[in-house]
């Protein structure tokens, strides 16, 4: 299986739920509404999800940080809910140090900045991202 396609199906459920939150709440908020609303989506969607589980960063078999993601969907995909001007290779980066420290595969930002939602899709495997089109 191609990598940029893993775990497809979850990642435009999440996508889905995203743009449902998003159309009812509106945007420009700040993160936590839609991070919150999420939640409310993927129960009603029967996902699976934790929300701000803790993964310890460490630095020669000494934990000195710990990453606490938004929320983990299907067990395997990190959720980043943003509010920015638009989503670069800062953030593209980032989820990629966060799926390294967690070990799963997936990785989706959701920037709620904007009347359109703008998201990306970060693979781990292959360091390679893809987003839609018109985002």
């Amino acid at each position: 299986m191609n990598a940029d396609f893993l775990l497809k199906d979850e990642t435009d459920a999440i996508i889905g739920s995203a743009f449902a939150v998003l159309n009812e709440i509106g945007h420009g908020y700040h993160e936590k509404p839609y991070e919150n609303g999420l939640v409310v989506e993927f129960r009603f969607r029967g996902i699976t999800f934790s929300q701000q589980p803790r993964y310890p960063i460490m630095y020669r078999g000494v934990q000195v940080s710990e990453f606490v993601p938004d929320l983990i969907a299907f067990e395997k995909i990190i959720i980043d809910a943003k509010v920015i001007e638009r989503i670069t290779d800062q953030e593209i980066g980032q989820m990629l140090n966060y799926l390294r420290v967690t070990g799963l595969p997936v990785g989706l930002i959701l920037n709620f900045k904007n009347p359109k939602l703008e998201f990306r899709r970060v693979v781990l495997s292959t360091q390679h991202f893809l987003h839609h089109p018109n985002s």
